[in-house]
């Protein structure tokens, strides 16, 4: 049996550029992993099978079938196998779940079917599956353009805490496609906001909360009014910054002072808001043994 972890991420950064001619956006954006992972068990079979302790889960809908079956497409491989979903990452919380779940099901399967396929290959069979994808086989901090199909991994940053918090309310279907439709010209910008990060990162500098962005921040909370409480919320507990993991809901806090964002943490829990003290990892190792 192999098991591997699959990691939730963070967008430091993230800026929309224009809207490309394929129908995607064109984006620049810093991604960060963090601490709050999904495990995936693997097991040879002769069938696939796919399950999870998460009665929301469905495997048809997830990634992690969609992976498989590129793989078994693209290789020609007979093999199965029985592949265990443990998800500890929320579903539909903007932090990448399903995406790293994928890339760990294509690291997975490339090592239990001894497929030796390349890593090169595996990213383009990931840009096949989903734009978070790809990121999902370096991990630790990168920087991510295109539509989220070129990943360049950045130096690995100094351990920050984070604090995250999921706003109690339901699931949107379709929630990024929705907010990248309200997404207009004047919310576009050059990427300067993402290079400033870079250079700042690539000179081994700390995250710093001030130089964050996300283009969604606004827009989500003119397409979900009720964002703004739990906005409000999370900075009266002691955040200075808050900002969307990703295309939200889940909002975010970072910072080096543990004291501090323990102090977050505990007024969010006080309040029965589900939030989550965490901290950023480095590099997904490659598979082995």
């Amino acid at each position: 049996m192999l098991t591997l972890q699959a990691p939730a991420k963070l967008n430091l950064t993230l800026e929309v550029l224009t809207k490309r001619q394929d129908g995607f956006h064109e984006i620049r954006s810093v991604i960060q992993t963090i601490n709050l992972c999904d495990s995936l068990r693997f097991q040879l079979s002769r069938n696939m099978t796919f399950s999870s302790n998460e009665s929301n889960w469905i495997p048809e809908e997830s990634l992690v079938s969609k992976a498989a079956s590129l793989l078994q497409e693209v290789t020609g491989c007979s093999k199965g196998a029985t592949i265990e979903v443990s998800k500890r990452i929320p579903l539909l919380s903007g932090l990448g779940g399903d995406s790293s779940d994928a890339a760990a099901t294509l690291r997975g399967l490339n090592k239990l079917w001894g497929l030796g396929l390349s890593q090169d290959k595996l990213l383009e069979l990931a840009t096949r599956l989903g734009s978070d994808v790809a990121f999902f086989l370096y991990g630790g901090t990168a920087l991510v353009e295109g539509r989220g199909e070129i990943v360049t991994s950045l130096p690995p940053v100094s351990p920050m805490r984070v604090v995250l918090l999921l706003p109690p309310m339901p699931r949107i279907s379709e929630k990024t496609k929705r907010l990248y439709a309200n997404v207009e010209v004047g919310h576009y910008t050059v990427g300067q906001i993402t290079d400033r990060l870079v250079t700042w990162l690539t000179g081994g500098r700390e995250i710093v909360s001030s130089m964050l962005f996300n283009v969604f921040d606004d827009v989500a909370r003119d397409s979900f009014t009720w964002l703004k409480q739990y906005w409000e919320q999370f900075l009266k507990a002691g955040a200075l910054e808050v900002h969307l993991a990703g295309s939200g809901p889940t909002l975010f806090t970072i910072m080096e002072d543990r004291a501090q964002v323990e102090k977050i943490y505990r007024h969010l829990q006080e309040q029965r808001l589900e939030s989550y003290l965490l901290e950023t990892t480095s590099a997904i190792d490659s598979v082995a043994g």
